[in-house]
């Protein structure tokens, strides 16, 4: 029998205490006034829980567009956690470390995870470097990379761990294969309630996967331009069509390629700045991009931005003319150097504003 939304799981605990569904409603109008900052969202998210309405209106992080609220049922949140819980075989008493803002949608099903699957979930301070009980072990936790790239010497207690919201550098990566956590990256955005796909990266206890498997009751299939298409009737009405070109290997399986408009056609050829970034990593110390800049000869021609460079655009680009496995329609045209990149809120990079101020 699938749980409904207005109920709390008998095991659930909050910091470390049980909570009825009354309860809660009063640690939630405690947060409000008198928690810190991060703590009165935390308040304010459980209050909408908690309501008698059936839906949520959440906001989107706007790093591919502009920030939209979008409106979501509160069932097809407890459908993504149950989904969570069968995938990563979660279980009631499981220990859960809560970390991520309760603004957006991760930060809010990693509480719904908690009420839903019975989780004893830790909520602490969701800064870039977040601190939590280093010796005590813990079953799950969510985080963006940037939050496990500051505390990934503290998570050898931690069993499994699920990254997103941002790219996953190759220097993150690197660190990854010697944790001894089980390391998912995610792919999924706030219309599909958070994660509707994960990759298993290389670590100490995984050799890692290539490819982006479904979790259960979601397939996928591909439009005319090679975008994915997302079916999940548990968490969206309709089929929901991306933006994001993938292979599709299977219903089940894909391989993402990158984002169909930031594909740079460059005298015919189509290229993919998410590919092109992965593979300049190693020669480039800053965060970074590529782009497509408008060429009368090749009708685009590839550029790249770097973020405040410690080197002259000079060394970057012959260090980037002398690595190995680049092709030629890999090697940017023109180096391009920004003080500062425009992101959103949350960190992530606006490429098409960034784009914009480095060619003003």
């Amino acid at each position: 029998m699938t749980p409904q939304y207005n109920k709390i799981h008998n095991r659930f605990k909050f910091n470390g205490l049980h909570f009825s569904h009354e309860d809660l409603k009063e640690v939630a109008y405690s947060l409000i006034k008198e928690g810190e900052t991060y703590e009165k969202t935390t308040g304010n998210f459980l209050i909408d829980w908690l309501n008698d309405d059936d839906y949520l209106v959440v906001n989107t992080s706007g790093s591919t567009g502009q920030p939209k609220a979008v409106r979501l049922k509160k069932q097809a949140m407890v459908n993504s956690a149950i989904a969570t819980g069968d995938f990563f075989g979660l279980e009631p008493g499981n220990t859960a470390i809560d970390c991520l803002p309760s603004h957006y949608i991760a930060g809010k099903m990693m509480l719904v995870r908690a009420m839903i699957l019975g989780l004893e979930i830790d909520c602490v301070e969701p800064s870039s470097h977040p601190i939590f009980d280093y010796e005590k072990e813990y079953d799950f936790c969510a985080m963006i990379p940037l939050q496990l790239s500051h505390t990934i010497k503290y998570t050898q207690n931690i069993k499994t761990i699920i990254v997103g919201g941002a790219k996953i550098t190759e220097p993150l990566l690197d660190d990854i294969k010697l944790c001894n956590s089980k390391v998912f990256e995610t792919y999924g955005m706030t219309e599909t309630v958070t994660h509707v796909a994960v990759r298993q990266l290389q670590s100490k206890v995984s050799k890692g996967e290539p490819l982006f498997r479904a979790l259960p009751n979601v397939t996928f299939s591909q439009d005319k331009r090679g975008c994915l298409i997302i079916n999940a009737s548990k968490l969206v009405d309709e089929e929901l069509i991306t933006n994001d070109v993938v292979d599709l290997k299977s219903k089940a399986s894909f391989n993402l390629l990158g984002r169909y408009d930031n594909v740079i056609n460059s005298g015919g050829v189509k290229l993919f700045p998410e590919q092109i970034e992965e593979k300049l990593h190693s020669v480039i110390d800053e965060r970074f991009i590529v782009a497509g800049q408008p060429d009368d000869e090749l009708g685009e021609r590839l550029i790249l931005i770097v973020e405040n460079p410690r080197d002259s655009i000079e060394s970057i680009h012959n260090r980037i003319k002398h690595l190995k496995g680049l092709t030629r329609f890999d090697v940017p045209k023109k180096v391009y150097a920004i003080d500062k990149f425009v992101e959103t809120i949350n960190g992530k990079i606006q490429r098409k504003k960034t784009i914009s101020k480095a060619l003003k």
